[in-house]
């Protein structure tokens, strides 16, 4: 039996006693269909109108569309360059964008960003959101990047008409972030966690391999060939897939073999005999710095420390980026400048002379 209409259609019957016919779908703009259903030109119309973008979502059993929960939900639903991100990058970036949906519009409000209509999402308005972190600069900026995201998704997927984080500012503050290690503060280290104990063995895995945390709680004897550590980064598996390849340097080496950790598929075990995670070991870590009385010392330190020595030493700008797996020059040029400025006061300062 043929329908009288396609699925989503209505008719309406105007005051002249005129049929139309409306294309009806929950979340979905209201469309009138011209012409005789199932004739081409109306299959056309009403093919558009299946196409079309959603305009809401349900959201607790309510429809609500067009306001900033609902696009931050499309966002994590479409977007590509999100569902790229490691699990513990999206976990993040969700994070700081649902910790906006309870921001009041203004203080004691009881209206929130989450209800706020995207049409009057301005500037000003995402400025508030920033300027309500003022306190730490560095969470305002993750949070405008994290919103420039969604408005840049948005554009690209007609969500949006214009883009209200275009001219959404970073905040400026001097900060070098995570505290670079000396070479006194590795020494003290060592003297306090001798070769062959766990705690040795991860100063040395994150210094003489410049890994990040989430990688060094998956090293293991089986990535280890012929002498050479092969390994993705967590951080870039799902967009650059870059693979790193270093050679196990001999104080690693020896650390290794004075530890049990080559008769393990991690190198690095908690008590209970199972691989750290990731916060789990950065925990650990810091409880090992405090007892060497390193308290303002990190496992990302460590890494900043082994960029830092290798650029002092010589090291180019293009071994740095192969180094550390770096994608751009931007991150191995910051280590590059402020070891040749060191360099050439150094060879200089001796020029500095009264005038005679």
């Amino acid at each position: 039996m043929v329908k009288r209409l396609p699925k989503f259609c209505s008719e309406d019957v105007d005051r002249h006693g005129n049929i139309r016919v409306y294309f009806r779908r929950r979340g979905y703009a209201k469309v009138r269909l011209n012409g005789v259903p199932f004739t081409p030109e109306f299959m056309a119309e009403y093919q558009q109108a299946l196409n079309q973008r959603p305009r809401a979502t349900v959201i607790d059993g309510k429809v609500q569309g067009n306001t900033w929960r609902w696009l931050c939900q499309r966002y994590f639903a479409e977007c590509t360059e999100y569902k790229q991100m490691e699990l513990r990058g999206q976990g993040v970036r969700r994070r700081i964008l649902e910790t906006t949906f309870d921001e009041p519009l203004k203080p004691g409000s009881e209206v929130t960003y989450a209800t706020f209509p995207l049409e009057r999402l301005t500037t000003r308005a995402l400025r508030v959101l920033r300027d309500r972190k003022l306190t730490t600069p560095e969470g305002a900026n993750n949070r405008v990047k994290a919103i420039r995201a969604v408005c840049k998704f948005a554009i690209r997927n007609d969500y949006m008409e214009t883009n209200p984080a275009k001219d959404l500012e970073l905040l400026k503050h001097e900060t070098d972030g995570y505290h670079t290690w000396t070479i006194e503060e590795v020494t003290a280290y060592q003297e306090r966690h001798p070769l062959g104990t766990r705690a040795r063995l991860a100063l040395d895995l994150l210094l003489y391999t410049g890994v990040r945390r989430s990688d060094v709680v998956k090293l293991g004897p089986q990535h280890i060939r012929a002498g050479w550590l092969n390994f993705k980064p967590s951080k870039t598996r799902k967009t650059t897939g870059i693979k790193l390849d270093i050679p196990v340097l001999p104080p690693l080496a020896q650390s290794i073999e004075a530890s049990a950790a080559k008769d393990h598929l991690a190198f690095l075990m908690t008590e209970r005999g199972k691989p750290f995670t990731a916060n789990g070991f950065g925990n650990y870590f810091k409880d090992c710095c405090r007892a060497a009385s390193l308290d303002h010392c990190s496992a990302h330190g460590l890494r900043k420390a082994g960029a830092t020595f290798a650029a002092e030493n010589g090291a180019t700008t293009k071994q740095l980026m192969a180094m550390y797996g770096w994608s751009s020059v931007k991150m191995a040029e910051q280590y590059t400048r402020a070891a040749d400025q060191k360099r050439l006061a150094g060879d200089a300062m001796h020029l500095i002379s009264a005038p005679k």
